[in-house]
């Protein structure tokens, strides 16, 4: 589809001019002047709890502060502040961060944040009456997901392709980006044939009734982390200290979020959103039940980035053998990796 591979390029184009910002030195830091930060500027998502905010709030941050600048609904987009300077870390799913640094962006993936597992996963579903029940039957049918580019497109496309679709036929099939909280009424009023929902949107919708799983990326590939958080080689460089206090306290964040019971994580998650005083429903977040996480404290083994540097070498979007998988990540910062690779 013509559109579909617009909208690709546009992607596309967007890393680019954010890898070229950061390797001219176009943005501006908090680190600027050899100075050291404590602040570390990020952007959120309405209506959750993300991982360095229940480290802040458990107070595993110490002396480090986070500083919300606003809310995102695109790990690409959050990835693409943080490679401009204009957030300090960003997190995205993993096949976003390949084609960023792919572009040249000087950035590195420091922890896993979210994955797939028995009770954290994304699915796409369709209407209970729905006629599409297999691969083949998605020619044609709109996919409604948060943004293009990412973690949900790469599913279907790994399901399409399992299906023994070839290329061409995937262009039949047609994603479209629709914001999360409109995703499940999007697909009731059928504007588009399948929804994908994840955490406490999908249950939500699954408690309503009136839709079923189509497939979901836990049935795909198992348990696997699927996003990393990224901070540009120019701030590891400048704020080492922070750095390690920030991934640390996100691994221990994970950890106890495994370690207690689910309840009790709920009413800590509840607790902040209400503090935070920003206008937001607490209720989804009593369908919360894991970040997803594979590795323990969120270390990073390098093969949830192999791949997607695979995926993305097959469907041309990067150079194949242009990106080193050893060069994308490291686990110096994080107090879980006792060998200190």
């Amino acid at each position: 589809m013509a559109a579909k591979a617009s909208t690709r390029r546009q992607f596309l184009s967007l890393l680019a001019l954010s890898a070229a910002a950061v390797s001219c030195g176009a943005s501006a830091t908090a680190t600027s002047g050899g100075g050291r930060t404590k602040t570390l500027r990020y952007q959120g998502w309405a209506g959750q709890v993300t991982l360095p905010e229940l480290a802040a709030d458990l107070g595993y941050l110490g002396d480090v502060k986070l500083k919300w600048v606003g809310n995102t609904i695109s790990g690409p987009q959050d990835i693409q502040s943080a490679a401009t300077g204009q957030t300090d870390f960003g997190g995205a799913f993993n096949g976003a961060v390949v084609k960023l640094a792919a572009n040249n962006a000087p950035i590195k993936a420091v922890i896993s944040y979210y994955g797939a597992d028995k009770h954290a996963y994304n699915g796409f579903y369709v209407l209970a009456d729905s006629p599409i029940r297999s691969p083949r039957d998605l020619l044609g049918a709109k996919v409604g997901m948060n943004t293009l580019g990412a973690h949900s497109e790469a599913m279907l496309d790994i399901y399409l392709q399992r299906g023994g679709l070839s290329r061409k036929d995937r262009e039949e099939v047609e994603p479209l980006v629709v914001p999360p909280v409109n995703t499940e009424q999007s697909l009731r009023q059928k504007q588009i044939d399948v929804a994908v929902l994840g955490g406490v949107l999908r249950d939500k919708a699954l408690a309503a009734g009136g839709i079923r799983p189509l497939f979901t990326d836990y049935e795909l590939l198992g348990a696997f982390s699927a996003g990393t958080f990224v901070m540009t080689d120019r701030f590891l460089k400048a704020n080492p200290d922070t750095a390690r206090t920030f991934v640390t306290a996100v691994g221990r964040a994970i950890e106890w979020s495994r370690a207690t019971p689910r309840a009790e994580v709920i009413d800590r998650m509840t607790e902040i959103v209400e503090k935070r005083g920003r206008n937001e429903d607490t209720a989804p977040l009593k369908y919360w039940k894991s970040y997803g996480v594979a590795e323990k404290g969120g270390l990073i083994t390098g093969k949830e980035l192999q791949l997607w540097i695979d995926w993305l070498a097959e469907r041309g979007d990067i150079d194949k053998g242009g990106v080193s998988r050893a060069d994308l990540y490291t686990n110096e910062y994080n107090a879980s990796d006792k060998s200190g690779n």
